[in-house]
């Protein structure tokens, strides 16, 4: 068994056999989350200069977004696509599809930091893709399905927050 350190490397550099071993490891879970909160505050700081929020917002979001996100992943995976795996599965490969994210530490630097977040978040949605094909044992073109239809769920359940908010702030 790989450690944390060679499981975040191998995440971030593509190896199927790491995210096949996470997906299957159920111990792993608590190393899924680490790999969620180091990228979380690595986030954080690389974001200061930008007026980005606090370590603790982007810790409790990091951990929101990802457990939505596992869940949105596996329902279409798995209805849609017709995937199979189970929510911890989903959780362990995706929390892993974030390792990269720890370059995003290097936001801060001036000049460079913008183009660090978006070669990161790019490199991060390819991981996420591999991820999600391993996890529900399908091809790469349901992996982009899968990643395309959570993508317009997630537009449509935003506008619906901000249709709500600005419906609510109407009535204040």
């Amino acid at each position: 068994m790989a450690s944390f350190t060679e499981r975040m490397i191998g995440a971030a550099t593509l190896n199927v056999p790491t995210y096949e071993e996470v997906e299957h490891d159920t111990t792993a879970m608590g190393q899924a989350a680490g790999v969620v909160a180091l990228v979380a505050v690595a986030g954080a700081i690389g974001s200061i200069g930008a007026g980005g929020a606090g370590v603790i917002g982007a810790l409790i979001s990091a951990f929101v977004g990802w457990v939505i996100w596992s869940a949105v992943a596996l329902v279409i995976g798995t209805k849609v696509f017709d995937g199979t795996a189970d929510m911890g599965e989903m959780l362990r490969t995706l929390g892993f599809a974030q390792s990269v994210g720890v370059l995003r530490v290097l936001g801060i630097v001036p000049v460079l930091g913008w183009v660090v977040q978006l070669v990161a978040g790019i490199w991060m949605l390819v991981c996420g893709v591999v991820a999600i094909r391993q996890a529900l044992d399908f091809t790469t073109g349901k992996a982009i399905g899968t990643v395309l239809l959570g993508w317009l769920c997630y537009v449509v359940i935003g506008a619906l927050f901000a249709g709500l908010a600005g419906a609510l702030h109407l009535l204040w």
